[in-house]
C-alpha cells in the first residue's frame, strides 16, 4: 500500500491570488494529516508564486508526518533546504512560464548540477528523490548519482486522451517502475493523479509513495480538506 503525500501548493495559490493571509497552507497541512496523509509535499518555487518561505519554515515546525520539499537544484534552494532540513527533498525541473511542472528532470543532461545539489543535501542527512520521466536512461543516471529514491512523472498517463493511450502510458510506468526497483531505488510516482485514475497507479508493484495535490485541493473546496484526503487515502489503499 503506497503512502499518500498530499501537496498543498494550490491552497497557497488561492491565497496569493489576493496576496492575503488566507487560506493558510499550514492549516491545510494539519487538516490533511487529520484525513490520513502520510506526508505533506510543498514546492518552494524560485518565483514564490504560491508557497512562501514562511510557509516552509512554519510547516517544518508543525507537520508531524514526513515533509517533502520540492525544489529546483539551485544554490539558493539547496541552502534553504539544508537550513530547514525537511524529511525529504524532491529535485524537480522548473520553468518560470509553466503553469505546472511539465516533465521530469533531465538528469543525463544536467548531471553535474544535480549531483552537486544531491550530494550537499545527502551530506546534511536529507533524503533525496529525483522527479523524472519514466525512462530507463534517466533512472540509470539517477542511480549513478547515488540518490536513493526516484519519483516517476505520471503526467502522460493522467493526460491520455483515450483508453488505448492511457494503457500504453500505464505500461510504460509499470516497466519503468520495475527497472527502478531492479536498480535498488525507492519508487515514488506522481503528477496529474486524480480520484478517477489513481487506483491503477496505486496497484503498481513496488510503489512506495504517491504525491497528489491539485485534485485533492479541488475536492477540498467542496467537502473540506480532511474529507478530501480521507477519500483519496481510501482509493490509494485499495
Amino acid at each position: 500500500m503506497p503512502a499518500l503525500g498530499v501537496n498543498i501548493d494550490h491552497v497557497a495559490t488561492v491565497r496569493q491570488a489576493r496576496r492575503t493571509v488566507e487560506p493558510d497552507p499550514v492549516w491545510a497541512a494539519a487538516l490533511a494529516e487529520l484525513g490520513g496523509a502520510d506526508g505533506i509535499t510543498l514546492h518552494l518555487r524560485e518565483d514564490r508564486r504560491h508557497i512562501q518561505d514562511r510557509d516552509v519554515r512554519v510547516m517544518r515546525e508543525t507537520v508531524q508526518v514526513k515533509m517533502n520539499l520540492e525544489m529546483a537544484a539551485t544554490d539558493e534552494m539547496t541552502s534553504i533546504a539544508i537550513d530547514i532540513r525537511p524529511g525529504q527533498v524532491s529535485l524537480v525541473p522548473e520553468k518560470r512560464e509553466e503553469v505546472t511542472t511539465e516533465g521530469g528532470l533531465d538528469v543525463t543532461g544536467n548531471r553535474d548540477r544535480v549531483k552537486a545539489c544531491a550530494d550537499r543535501l545527502s551530506e546534511a542527512g536529507i533524503e533525496v528523490s529525483l522527479f523524472i520521466d519514466p525512462d530507463a536512461r534517466q533512472i540509470d543516471a539517477t542511480r549513478e548519482l547515488g540518490v536513493s529514491a526516484v519519483e516517476l512523472h505520471t503526467g502522460r498517463y493522467a493526460d491520455a486522451e483515450d483508453s488505448a493511450s492511457q494503457d500504453r502510458e500505464f505500461l510504460t510506468l509499470v516497466r519503468a517502475g520495475e527497472h527502478a526497483a531492479s536498480r535498488g531505488l525507492v519508487l515514488h510516482m506522481g503528477h496529474g493523479l486524480t480520484y478517477r485514475n489513481v487506483s491503477r497507479i496505486a496497484a503498481i508493484p513496488n510503489v512506495c509513495e504517491l504525491n497528489i495535490g491539485h485534485s485533492i485541493v479541488a475536492r477540498a473546496v467542496m467537502v473540506g480538506m480532511t474529507q478530501a484526503v480521507r477519500e483519496m487515502k481510501s482509493l490509494v489503499s485499495g
